[in-house]
């Protein structure tokens, strides 16, 4: 096969500037600006653009309305994931028009540049972490069939959950239970990588076998060093994907960043509530 180059952004957090909105610390829509006028320099041009998710910060109409202008600058083929951040409803009236089934799952797959992209809704309405319903895995296991001849690419907010137990920390990833099946439901189906983004930092995993790129973003970034708290300084950068015959390269493009605090969040409360979150859902 050819090569063909898609670049990776996740975590935009478009807000509406009229709204004021203390969870939105930088100016996402200017990063994101100018990260558009970054891949307009690439030669030659990339395949599509893949955008894993956390696509605003409220997840409401508007502020989808405005990402859709933004990204109608580029002349390329944007694939779309809906993170935490997202709302379902907000999404389908601001970025697709759609009037019905506006709480439906945006689970959906196409095929550019010779990949077969597949797209995971894990965005769970109240919480979080990420989670994939039963109909979502059949459907997943619908359209792993097809196009068996072409390398795929699996696009998901929430990363799998890498351990062979639960994480404490597991709102930052699929459900634990969840990801045990994934990667039964990906096995031997020719999966080059899974695109990512939630926790805002770049990272890199094999996870049974299957490379998982995760994406720093476009909002800001994850002091890994900052162990008791949920530490957020200023930083960005996006990802660069070529597929070859042999498999799958990632770049990453960091933003010049001073690395500046922007907000500290206790862990245990980020815990708390997602487990009440959950104990709701269960009860």
């Amino acid at each position: 096969m050819a090569e063909t180059t898609f670049i990776h952004i996740t975590d935009l957090h478009i807000g509406d500037p009229a709204v004021a909105d203390p969870h939105l610390f930088s100016d996402t829509s200017a990063t994101l600006e100018l990260v558009l006028s970054m891949i307009g320099t690439i030669s030659p041009a990339p395949s599509f653009i893949i955008a894993s998710g956390d696509l605003t910060n409220r997840g409401d109409a508007e502020s989808y309305r405005r990402l859709r202008r933004i990204m109608a600058k580029v002349d390329l083929p944007v694939v779309y994931a809906l993170g935490n951040h997202d709302t379902r409803p907000g999404f389908y009236a601001g970025m697709l028009d759609h009037k019905d089934d506006l709480d439906a799952p945006y689970d959906h797959d196409r095929v550019i540049g010779g990949v077969h992209i597949v797209v995971l809704d894990t965005s769970t309405p109240g919480q979080i972490g990420g989670t994939i319903e039963p109909g979502q895995f059949e459907w997943l296991e619908r359209v792993l069939h097809t196009h068996p001849e072409l390398p795929k690419l699996i696009v998901a907010h929430h990363a799998p959950a890498l351990g062979d137990a639960p994480d404490w920390a597991h709102w930052r990833c699929i459900d634990f239970a969840q990801s045990q099946r994934l990667a039964e439901v990906l096995r031997g189906r020719n999966v080059l990588g899974i695109l990512s983004g939630h926790i805002h930092h770049d990272r890199f995993s094999v996870w049974h076998g299957i490379p998982v790129i995760v994406g720093m973003g476009q909002h800001a970034a994850t002091d890994i060093l900052e162990t008791e708290a949920l530490r957020m300084v200023e930083g960005a950068s996006f990802g660069i994907g070529t597929v070859r015959r042999s498999g799958l390269t990632m770049a990453l493009v960091p933003l010049p960043q001073t690395r500046a605090e922007l907000n500290r969040y206790p862990l245990k409360l980020l815990r708390e509530r997602q487990d009440a979150a959950l104990a709701k859902a269960a009860s």
